[in-house]
């Protein structure tokens, strides 16, 4: 019998020997890029889907973003340095305790755990959580290794989205709504469906790196006149005329950059949207592409995102300071109330106010990080918009596609060009600002010896 029990226990041991050696390429498997570009697409397909404003989905990519980088920063403290410090009032994450965390797991887990936070299509998310997790199964990653990865990643959930409940998100929900001013100047509705303006408090949102919302405000807008010749007459005029003479490439230009999270058809008495990525979920699609093209480690991916994310962010506050502040009024307002009551700009007016230029501002952020991370003559394809329906565009650098967003807007009838034009330096000075302030990687120094 002892004899029995003997050979029971060594071939209860050699099953799970083996069983774990059978496992030994899982970490190789864990280490690939794509696994985390595919829950960084997740979150976009969910953003799209439940129609997120622009400045509020920046605030959805930032944070699970964060969570994921923290971990992974945590990790390979070799290489990367803790945002605590950097961004405000973030904290250290919770020490890790188990020796079976794969980091790269747990950086997954929290990135999506944070994200179904601040969701609500949370069914989406679930589905894509039990993907993954088959996937694991598939990888032969061992059940402890899972569950530890989870249980600290739960962890680091639980502390970053306590950090983002003090960005005073939760309280801008209850205040008042954006009470129309009268006076031609002023920002209005806008056709077809004259919506609300959007997000009238993010000002008082918590920047990331910014000293305040107001850090870097743009040249005062041309001062309204209507009177034929003035500057601001000219501007004005300038949208119409562009507007009716679009070229091929300009319509093309106009409608890649589009980026409007909903846009509302009108056929009759009926009414159907469209849905689509917004501008801050464009240069994250960029971002893709971008790591991608580099051959990025997993490493490198979270730090590229976790870059532009921030950027993004601080950039959305930063350009919705001044659009509530000035409260410019829309071209659309004025061309149909005085000059051509027939007429449409080529894209659907966004409903908030027009100075200075959302694209503008976030895409020069967002270029200037790229930049930093991957350099200045980085060319690219930009197939971020082919599952919309739109053809690749290509770029000889991230600057290049920044200006061509910001014209965009000129082309597409809803902003005047002095919106694009000091947009783009706002956009500079805070991307400049991020650049200059954020160091997630570490700089090794190299020795110099002489022989």
């Amino acid at each position: 019998m002892k004899v029995f029990n003997f050979f029971l226990i060594i071939t209860i041991f050699c099953f799970h020997s083996c069983s774990e050696t059978n496992n030994i390429n899982y970490k190789e498997q864990l280490s690939d890029p794509e696994l985390f570009q595919a829950a960084m697409q997740n979150l976009t397909d969910i953003v799209v889907y439940d129609i997120f404003s622009p400045p509020v989905a920046s605030r959805v990519y930032l944070y699970p973003s964060v969570a994921a980088y923290e971990i992974m920063a945590y990790f390979n403290s070799d290489n990367f340095n803790s945002l605590k410090g950097q961004v405000k009032e973030l904290r250290n994450i919770p020490i890790p305790e188990n020796p079976n965390i794969d980091p790269n797991l747990a950086a997954i887990f929290s990135f999506n755990q944070v994200g179904k936070a601040l969701i609500f299509s949370e069914k989406k998310m679930e589905i894509f959580e039990t993907n993954f997790d088959n996937k694991l199964k598939d990888f032969g990653v061992p059940s402890r290794v899972i569950n530890a990865s989870k249980e600290y990643a739960d962890k680091v959930s639980k502390s970053i989205l306590d950090w983002a409940s003090k960005d005073m998100y939760s309280q801008t929900r209850t205040f008042p709504k954006y009470s129309i001013l009268e006076g031609d100047r002023f920002w209005k509705p806008t056709p077809p469906d004259y919506m609300d303006g959007i997000e009238p408090h993010w000002p008082k949102i918590r920047t990331m790196v910014l000293d305040s919302s107001n850090q870097f405000p743009p040249k005062d807008p041309i001062p309204f006149d209507l009177k034929k010749g003035s500057p601001f007459h000219k501007q004005l005029m300038e949208v119409y005329q562009v507007t009716n003479s679009l070229t091929e490439e300009q319509t093309n230009i106009a409608k890649f950059w589009d980026c409007n999270p909903y846009v509302s058809h009108h056929k009759g008495h009926a009414m159907f949207a469209t849905k689509k990525i917004t501008p801050g979920g464009h240069w994250i699609g960029i971002t893709a592409v971008a790591t991608r093209k580099a051959k990025s480690s997993f490493e490198d991916t979270i730090n590229a995102y976790v870059n532009v994310s921030i950027a993004l962010f601080d950039a959305f506050i930063s350009c919705w300071d001044e659009k509530w502040e000035t409260l410019v009024v829309r071209p659309e307002t004025l061309i149909n109330q005085y000059y051509d009551e027939e007429w449409l700009p080529l894209l659907q007016t966004p409903p908030f106010p027009e100075y200075t230029s959302g694209h503008s501002v976030i895409s020069r952020a967002a270029a200037l990080t790229l930049t930093d991370l991957f350099g200045e003559n980085f060319d690219f394809v930009d197939t971020t918009e082919v599952s919309y329906g739109l053809p690749s565009r290509s770029y000889k650098s991230f600057i290049d596609a920044s200006e061509e967003a910001a014209i965009s807007r000129l082309y597409g009838g809803i902003h005047y060009m002095m919106a694009i034009t000091e947009g783009v330096a706002q956009g500079q000075n805070v991307g400049d600002f991020i650049v200059k302030n954020i160091q997630t990687k570490k700089i090794s120094l190299a020795v110099k010896t002489d022989f």
